[in-house]
């Protein structure tokens, strides 16, 4: 009788076991899923501000090539002027 009852019990409790990790991997599935979402929202949010960023520099530097074009026009006709 003790040995059926501890059979009993153990089975029981490796069928708990079983049950009780599988809960968690699925918990941990569906947290790692959140995580990778997570990170390729922020790494098109990266992409993004290094676009614009570069889209920025580049309007900058070509506002300022145009303003020193303008500059060394005023440059020659002021010089001209003087002579």
């Amino acid at each position: 009788m003790k040995k059926s009852i501890l059979s009993i019990t153990i089975a029981a409790l490796l069928g708990l076991g079983v049950v009780s990790c599988r809960e968690p991997k699925s918990d941990a599935e569906k947290a790692a899923d959140d995580v990778e979402e997570a990170m390729d929202d922020a790494g098109d949010a990266v992409e993004d501000a290094a676009e614009e960023t570069g889209d920025a520099v580049e309007d900058a530097a070509e506002e300022t090539g145009e303003a020193m074009e303008e500059g060394a026009e005023e440059m020659e006709e002021a010089t001209k002027d003087e002579m």
